[in-house]
């Protein structure tokens, strides 16, 4: 934008010069004869001399300058152009000091020595730019500075030798009486030409540097039009003879502005950029240190200086309101951090619509909002506000090709309440956060009693992230066993924590901590690989071919490359696709589309699906027309019920009558008794696991009794009179 101003801003200063230029050439055109002679002839030796002092102390400048910053713009052109304007300042001085009427200068003055230290100017510095412009531009020595501008010396004892020759070497180019001969002209009009040539070559460039070739151009035009009065003017009298000193003049002035502004002007000009973009640079480093790159919310180092500076300046109430997307660790780890930001985005902007102005709104390292209320009325206020937010966020996000949703647990510390501590505020709305997750409203205030237990969560969480690494995690089987023949047909894969300070923790306990830090992506893989050459493993022991199904997280079922990774994990394992059954939970099942898509990839690599914990979740069961699945599991909570509660009595033979009209096995989870397991066998359930046959084993145990548990569960259906002994 600079640049487009500066531009601008030069071209207008030069509509003075286009209209003094333009006033001269009407003199010429309408007062050529008025104006003859104006200002007396005795006076036109000296104001030719003041013209041409001006003249040479311009291209005297221009060959100083040049050698000046030819130790800095080590170019050659610019080099070459300084010795040229040299040689060019010294031949003007011979054409001053020679110039008839000025006192004697190594012989009489005469119009012919005059007129051919002009001619020769004239013709150095056309063919001379012409030649300059030739040349390709690249890095000088600095040696050869003095070689260089040695040169004019050798040009002007050459013009000197060849005009003050003791007898006339060359014609004469001036007649007196007569006026410019044919010679003369025709030099000039080389020169003109020249100086076209050179105006045609500056265009090619007028696009990299407008200001500068500009400036050449003009200089240019200005010689043309100088030497056009040069050819035509009558005697030294005639106006034409002033304005084209005028007009030579003007060219110089251009020519040493280019220079000028190529060699100081325009690096200072970038100086003054570089320093200003500086400038700004730092207002954006201080701007990203204190605000977040993608919602550009004031981050965690602005909420504690601003809370450190303000928290304390009055004593009334005041809140902080800590803010999770739900499961958006679950969409980072298995979508991608992309899609996670710009779920974020679209929530804090959703965020700042509700929130008044005076709220402040932060985002910080985890993701994680805060809301800072100055002036808090009464809790039902807080309420009131929060649940605002919840209801902002019930319209699902469409992020790409996505619909994801952005429900809100909130949680929130009061000032001076819980603490007085900036700090301790922020923390403890954490621990509510965390802890609203739980509940139905997602809504909560902190108590102190939330502080051991998000602190013991944590901690687990801490000591999760390397227990894959120190082979804290191992996997037990659990065989499922078909009514009809008493064999081990499957067996399903349940993964356990061995933690080397608390002992075995509940799966319960760390599977939800999982999922909501993103881990269950990578031990989920784990769980995947581990179980599958297993199976390959009791292949190769001699066992039968056995099936192992393994649970499937919701974090999972969105990860970009689940298909890929699924069946880079068989093919590792050698593991045949049929071998593997993959579970889904119920609740899983509310975004159709997408897994639709997805179950259908699954299906095609030649596993079988299964939904798990059936009957317990609340999505519409239009998906089991819609989702390829082979099996449902029956939820251990209806088996355990079964005998003494109608209602879930009634729940088993309904799912058993509905997977039998659409084709589907039944596996019920969970027989601890005999009783409950001759109601199944009496409602043409197909297979069973649960402790009344075996609990989970090490693959090794199982290994080592799988004939025994396959003969104590055939010798219970014996007694059922199920299988024949």
């Amino acid at each position: 934008m600079w640049k487009i101003n500066e531009n601008f801003s030069f071209f207008r200063q030069s509509v003075p010069f286009v209209l003094l230029s333009f006033v001269l050439l009407m003199m010429i055109s309408f007062w050529r004869d008025e104006l003859y002679g104006i200002f007396g002839e005795s006076n036109y030796v000296t104001i030719h001399l003041m013209m041409e002092i001006l003249i040479i102390v311009v291209t005297m400048s221009i060959a100083i300058q040049s050698w000046l910053i030819s130790r800095y713009i080590v170019s050659n052109r610019a080099l070459y152009i300084g010795a040229l304007f040299l040689t060019i300042s010294f031949i003007e001085l011979a054409h001053a000091l020679s110039y008839k009427g000025m006192p004697f200068f190594i012989t009489e003055s005469t119009t012919y020595a005059a007129t051919w230290f002009y001619i020769l100017a004239r013709l150095l510095l056309s063919i001379g730019c012409f030649l300059i412009f030739l040349v390709k531009e690249k890095e000088h020595h600095t040696s050869s500075r003095w070689l260089i501008y040695s040169i004019p010396f050798l040009i002007i004892s050459g013009c000197f030798a060849l005009i003050y020759a003791p007898t006339h070497i060359l014609p004469p180019l001036v007649i007196d009486g007569v006026g410019p001969t044919i010679l003369k002209n025709t030099l000039q009009y080389i020169a003109i030409a020249f100086h076209v040539i050179v105006m045609v070559i500056l265009l090619k460039y007028f696009k990299y540097a407008p200001k500068i070739i500009f400036l050449l151009l003009a200089s240019a035009i200005y010689l043309i039009f100088s030497d056009i009065l040069f050819t035509i003017y009558r005697d030294v009298y005639d106006i034409k003879n002033f304005i084209g000193h005028i007009f030579q003049l003007c060219a110089f002035y251009f020519l040493f502005r280019a220079l000028y502004f190529s060699s100081i002007e325009k690096p200072f000009q970038q100086l003054l950029d570089t320093q200003e973009n500086l400038e700004k640079s730092q207002e954006k480093m201080h701007f990203m240190a204190y605000h977040n790159e993608f919602t550009n919310l004031p981050n965690e180092r602005f909420l504690m200086e601003k809370l450190t500076r303000n928290l304390y300046i009055s004593k009334s109430q005041k809140a902080i309101l800590a803010i999770e997307i739900e499961r958006i660790a679950t969409i980072k780890a298995s979508l991608g951090s992309t899609y996670a930001d710009q779920l974020i985005s679209l929530v804090a902007h959703r965020l700042k619509d509700v929130l008044p102005e005076k709220y402040l709104l932060c985002l910080l390292r985890e993701d994680y909002f805060v809301v800072v209320v100055d002036e808090v009325k009464n809790s039902y206020h807080l309420t009131q506000l929060s649940q605002q937010l919840q209801e902002a966020m019930l319209e699902t996000f469409q992020v790409q090709h996505f619909s994801l949703n952005g429900n809100l647990n909130i949680g929130i510390a009061l000032y001076p309440e819980d603490s007085y501590k900036g700090e301790e505020l922020v923390r403890f709305a954490l621990y509510a956060m965390h802890e609203a997750s739980k509940v139905p409203t997602r809504l909560l205030f902190y108590e102190s009693s939330m502080s051991s237990e998000i602190t013991e969560k944590l901690m687990l969480e801490n000591d999760l992230h390397h227990a894959l690494d120190n082979q804290e995690l191992f996997v037990e089987y659990q065989p499922q066993i078909n009514l009809q023949t008493g064999y081990i047909t499957s067996v399903e894969a349940l993964v356990r924590w061995r933690h080397p300070e608390k002992g075995l923790i509940s799966p319960g306990v760390f599977i939800p901590i999982a999922e909501e830090s993103g881990l269950i992506i990578p031990i989920g893989q784990w769980i995947l690989e581990t179980a599958c050459k297993q199976v390959k493993q009791w292949q190769r022991a001699g066992l039968p071919s056995i099936k192992v199904a393994v649970n499937l997280s919701l974090g999972q079922l969105f990860q970009y490359d689940l298909v890929r990774m699924i069946q880079d994990v068989l093919q590792r394992t050698e593991l045949e696709s049929q071998y593997l059954q993959l579970e889904i939970t119920e609740s899983m099942t509310i975004n159709i589309d997408h897994m639709t898509t997805m179950l259908h990839q699954l299906k095609d690599l030649g596993v079988t699906i299964a939904v798990d914990d059936f009957g317990t979740g609340y999505s519409s069961l239009s998906y089991l027309k819609d989702f390829p699945i082979d099996c449902l599991k029956i939820d251990r909570s209806f088996i355990h019920r079964i005998q003494t509660d109608s209602t879930d009595k009634a729940l088993v033979d309904m799912i058993l009558s509905m997977a039998k009209h659409l084709r589907l096995k039944v596996v019920a989870e969970g027989i601890e008794e005999v009783e409950q397991l001759s109601y199944l066998i009496a409602s043409h359930c197909e297979t069973v696991q649960g402790y009344l046959f075996s609990k989970p084993l090490l693959p090794i145990f199982l290994q080592e009794n799988y004939d025994s548990i396959q003969r104590n569960a055939q010798n219970i259906l014996e007694k059922l009179n199920v299988v024949e002994g």
